[in-house]
């Protein structure tokens, strides 16, 4: 899904639409090669170690071939077992694209149509303004324009919630807007949901069954599965690891299957390979030697719909010293796919990120060129260096050394963070204490699109336990004034978040805001959008 730290996540995710460029000219022509750079497989281990990824996947296809499809490093740290080319890794947002292309297929069958309104074919279906419910298309479901805030809703799925899907869209019509309709991008995951629920209703099936029968069977992804769940089955799949406190070990995987169609996907090198080729070739399958007619997934008009920008995104941030090139003239988002310009060739780029995986997806289609990089840590880093360096190539650019270029600005932010977070330590009124006694804060908050969240004082430590979210508990430890530091128990979380009471004039609390602690924590733990309010006290008979 996505999702994902600033850092290194989209996943969960995390969306980069990682590195966009401008239109350098490409040095002098000559014929496209036919095999990765020289010493490929030993650059691509250096970036591991550099990044500490303990295993990666790499394929790059070209011209309807494989050029390349391998993996490097292991599946497990501390562990023998390699990645290779059939290994699973989850593929979080780039799941995205899978989710618009089997909308593209029932367009094509007469199911669906891009521009009517969800509600002609989920009526029960809403957002929050009555305008915005009566006019969002099925089109507006895959491209990040429908008013919401960056990863608005993502609480009621991650970390894993005892909400069904059902009841996830249901609960959007509660989320206030962040923007007015169509007027602005903002990356989301719920909708992707939504477009998951469409695709029940007019297939009659799963979005699991259609996506796996439809799309993954036909492109011949054999060792392809279409649940997060599926991370945790065993076998052939890339374990999740990060930095936990400072120290990279392995972690649990994502495992809740409620936003399978926004990031669900677990795939391999071999299968992604597969994917882009057909991608490229507008939807054409894969035909027996025998002569047998022309099989298609979808047609060139779809290829058309899916390819073309709707949403523009503006192009913002600063040059970066030696990377000039990267900084896009055009940015955009399609359907399912990020669109951008790169060295004069137009792009299709998306990543993906979850727990323990970060994954990049790219495609040159001009060039019938595309790379995919999967990885079993959350550095996207290791990821753009390896992209970066295998496009230059086939494009024949001149040689850059992304993996000094990243690894520096790697160790800027690490830098820039810990700058930030001892000035925020050195700013706190230490000696300040809350208005209340701790007591006087307890008790359950509801807030009106995620549901109750309880305070409770318990051996003299506040605890906050979010109602629908078992892995959200936390210890409220006094930061200044009326805001407590929450510190989540699961630690693998790295969410930690402030919480801060405003109280009425007669010093009873009126709401509790909160925010994250760090511009590193997931954007998918969206706190800030939450406004709890004590909840009313139940009468008496």
């Amino acid at each position: 899904m996505t999702r994902r730290r600033t850092s290194h996540r989209s996943s969960f995710a995390l969306f980069a639409l990682a590195l966009l460029c401008h239109t350098a000219p490409l040095g002098a022509q000559r014929p496209a090669p036919a095999a990765p750079p020289p010493g490929f497989d030993a650059y691509v281990e250096r970036v591991l170690t550099t990044f500490d990824v303990p295993g990666a996947a790499v394929a790059i296809v070209k011209d309807g071939k494989v050029v390349l499809a391998r993996g490097y490093g292991v599946r497990t740290l501390g562990k023998p077992e390699r990645v290779d080319s059939a290994t699973r890794f989850g593929i979080a947002s780039n799941t995205k694209a899978f989710t618009a292309t089997a909308i593209a297929m029932l367009v094509e069958a007469g199911k669906l149509e891009w521009d009517a309104p969800v509600i002609r074919y989920l009526p029960d279906f809403a957002m929050y303004d009555p305008f915005v419910t009566r006019e969002i298309s099925v089109r507006d479901l895959l491209v990040h324009r429908s008013g919401l805030g960056l990863g608005a809703g993502d609480l009621l799925w991650w970390p894993a919630s005892t909400y069904d899907r059902a009841e996830i869209a249901r609960r959007l019509r509660y989320i206030r807007p962040a923007t007015s309709f169509r007027s602005a991008y903002a990356y989301d995951n719920v909708l992707y949901l939504v477009a998951g629920q469409l695709i029940e209703k007019v297939s009659g099936e799963s979005w699991e069954d259609f996506v796996r029968t439809h799309i993954l069977v036909p492109v011949g992804m054999t060792g392809s599965t279409v649940r997060h769940a599926d991370a945790a089955a065993g076998g052939n799949v890339a374990s999740t690891h990060a930095e936990v406190g400072g120290k990279l070990r392995v972690i649990e995987p994502m495992v809740s299957n409620n936003t399978n169609p926004a990031g669900g996907i677990n795939s391999s090198a071999a299968d992604l390979a597969k994917w882009m080729i057909v991608q490229m070739d507008s939807g054409r399958l894969a035909t027996a030697s025998n002569g047998a007619p022309e099989r298609r997934l979808f047609t060139p008009a779809s290829t058309r719909q899916l390819w073309s920008i709707v949403t523009p995104i503006p192009v913002a941030g600063r040059t970066i010293p030696g990377l000039e090139h990267l900084r896009p003239n055009l940015s955009g988002y399609a359907l399912g796919f990020g669109i951008s310009d790169y060295r004069g060739q137009l792009r299709l780029q998306h990543s993906g990120g979850l727990p323990g995986y970060v994954s990049l997806v790219t495609m040159i289609p001009s060039q019938r060129l595309g790379v995919v990089v999967l990885t079993n840590q959350e550095s996207t880093d290791a990821f753009n260096a390896i992209t970066l360096t295998a496009i230059d190539h086939f494009l024949g650019a001149p040689a850059i050394d992304y993996l000094a270029r990243f690894a520096a600005l790697r160790d800027s932010a690490r830098t820039r963070l810990a700058r930030d977070a001892k000035q925020a330590s050195a700013a706190r009124d230490s000696t300040s204490g809350p208005s209340l006694p701790l007591a006087g804060f307890a008790g359950r908050y509801e807030d009106a699109w995620y549901g109750d969240v309880t305070l409770a004082l318990e051996a003299g430590t506040l605890v906050m336990r979010f109602g629908h979210t078992p892995q959200l508990v936390g210890d409220l430890v006094h930061w200044q004034h009326d805001t407590f530091l929450v510190r989540w128990r699961d630690r693998e979380l790295r969410a930690d978040a402030y919480a801060t009471f405003s109280l009425n004039p007669n010093g009873t609390i009126d709401a509790l805001k909160m925010a994250p602690e760090s511009p590193d924590v997931d954007f998918s733990f969206d706190f800030q959008d939450l406004l709890l309010r004590p909840a009313p006290k139940s009468k008496s008979p």
